[in-house]
């Protein structure tokens, strides 16, 4: 038997989102969180993207169940396509398994086994042995997790922040993570995402007296929020103060409708079922006695709130004197989305609030003086940042050592590491199989490179087909080439471009003898001169797709 620990990080470090990590001892391995992240611009087409499970896979007997830290779609969406593969039971709070059975509804065929904990509960899973510990975030029933292993205590953070001022009046267990801090914590796993913010975070309840203002100073405008649908704390903050306004409430987007029924099953979200409208309803009521709770924080396309933006919204038509509140910092890589949207709203004349203007957001993850409370808790023997991209990590392991941690003691992680640790001791031992898996459609895993290329080249550089049929004994051209193009060239000189390319065409092939000739060449011929043509006349290099057919 192997008396050491060994921590593999399959995702979420070196990056934002796809959090994955597996403990490993001997034959038996528990995985904390599965989650996804959304694809950028250079992944076209693609849906989601989620951690490579080659290295879990290939180990599936050894996999004892997955720990969810909380319900964020970075730590539960990959969820899916894991059990899909491997088949354990899940643990997590009420909240975070009610969002996974909503998102499994989806997924029928893959029964699944799901253990409800609360915090201070205590899990025996083999070797391991774990507690779950209260932590603010801005989910409801976010969860750290103490993992006693036979090398010593692993203390993983997951995502949180110290709120003093908690909407549901429960605090980070401060207390408790001190305890065992004097016990003795062998390894800190600590959320990054905030390290390079100084002070504290906000406090949600500042949120709520913020927009408490704003209800108060706009009682005669339609009132519109959007905010995350799985920010439970700030939805009941709305809510409270819908009422407290006498405003009736139309929830609209498919995940702000789907979390907040689930919230409010499970009991985690309250409020009068008869303050809740339809937005089917809204044109019932008068503009003060309205506040619609929306999707589209984040600009994203197809969200209910960027479509009312554009004016293809059938529910709703935004007008003049509209109030507008971005209850949402963008996300990093979304400021362009979210800027348009807003900038789109002011055309419309409506009034907008977002995070410059006022104190509207407050962000669920812990800045410097937090994270410095945590290491001064726990007492870690060694520490390893996760949670951020590389520059998150340097500056946690900086600010680690400004408290006095050794660097020696620090490893800084990268997809695919794994850490070995000792009683007395940490060090990398290697690197597995990981990365990312995109996920398109009913499809997984299996776009290659190639299909990248081929989608970014047709919506850079367009699509251009050729059909040329010719007489295979007599090498000629029986007809004029087809061509057509999406994205090439404008419609005022499509018909001066088909010809010439057309003349282009067969000229390149009466310079060769086609008789009996492979088509694959032939094709291969035409492509060549098309592609010179076509870059000579736009300086583009488009798809060309070519059809030969032989008489």
């Amino acid at each position: 038997m192997n008396n050491k620990v060994k921590v593999t990080f399959l995702g979420g470090v070196g990056e934002i989102g796809k959090n994955m990590t597996a403990i490993e001892y001997n034959d038996e391995i528990i995985v904390i969180d599965a989650g996804l992240t959304f694809p950028g611009e250079d992944l076209p087409g693609v849906d989601v993207v989620i951690p490579d499970i080659s290295y879990l896979k290939a180990n599936k007997d050894k996999v004892k169940a997955i720990i969810l830290t909380h319900g964020h779609e970075d730590h539960i969406g990959a969820l899916p396509f894991v059990l899909n593969e491997i088949n354990v039971p899940i643990y997590g709070s009420r909240l975070t398994l009610a969002l996974v059975e909503n998102k499994m509804r989806e997924y029928e065929k893959i029964k699944y086994k799901a253990i409800s904990v609360k915090p201070k509960n205590v899990l025996k899973l083999g070797s391991f042995t774990i507690e779950f510990i209260k932590v603010s975030h801005s989910i409801a029933g976010s969860l750290a997790l103490c993992i006693t292993t036979p090398v010593g205590n692993i203390l993983h953070t997951g995502d949180f922040k110290i709120d003093f001022e908690p909407i549901d009046g429960v605090m980070t267990d401060l207390a408790r993570i001190g305890e065992l801090g004097k016990r003795g914590i062998k390894l800190l796993l600590c959320e990054s995402t905030n390290v390079t913010r100084k002070g504290y975070s906000m406090s949600e309840r500042s949120v709520g007296r913020t927009l408490n203002t704003i209800f108060e100073k706009n009682p005669d405008k339609r009132l519109f929020i959007a905010t995350f649908a799985s920010n439970i704390h700030r939805l009941q903050q709305i809510l409270d103060l819908a009422e407290k306004y006498g405003r009736k409430v139309a929830f609209t987007g498919r995940s702000m409708i789907n979390v907040s029924e689930v919230a409010m099953k499970i009991g985690e979200l309250t409020y009068k079922k008869e303050n809740i409208i339809d937005i089917d309803k809204v044109d019932k009521y008068e503009d003060k006695e309205l506040l619609i709770v929306t999707t589209g924080s984040q600009g994203e396309p197809m969200s209910a709130l960027t479509r009312m933006a554009a004016g293809e919204f059938k529910k709703i038509k935004l007008r003049e004197n509209d109030l507008i509140v971005f209850s949402a910092s963008p996300i990093p890589g979304n400021e362009k989305y979210v800027y348009n949207v807003i900038n789109a709203l002011y055309k419309l004349g409506a009034d907008v609030i977002y995070d410059e203007l006022a104190e509207v957001h407050a962000s669920g993850h812990a800045c410097q003086e937090e994270l410095k409370t945590i290491h001064a808790l726990a007492k870690p023997e060694f520490f390893i940042p996760v949670h951020g991209e590389y520059r998150h990590l340097r500056m946690h392991s900086l600010l680690a050592q400004q408290l006095g941690m050794q660097q020696r003691n620090i490893i800084l992680p990268s997809l695919g590491m794994q850490v070995e640790l000792g009683a007395n001791s940490m060090k990398q031992c290697g690197f597995v199989t990981a990365g990312q898996r995109l996920v398109d459609g009913t499809g997984i895993g299996d776009m290659g490179s190639n299909v990248l290329s081929e989608r970014k080249q047709l919506s850079e550089e367009g699509i251009c087909v050729v059909v040329v049929d010719i007489n295979n004994v007599s090498g000629t051209v029986t007809s004029d080439p087809f061509i057509i193009t999406r994205g090439v060239v404008y419609q005022d000189e499509m018909e001066a471009f088909v010809q010439d390319a057309k003349a282009a065409i067969i000229a390149s092939l009466k310079e060769q003898d086609l008789r009996g000739m492979e088509p694959a060449v032939i094709k291969n011929t035409i492509k060549r001169n098309m592609s010179n043509f076509i870059f000579k006349r736009t300086k583009r290099r488009p798809m060309i797709l070519t059809i030969v057919s032989l008489d």
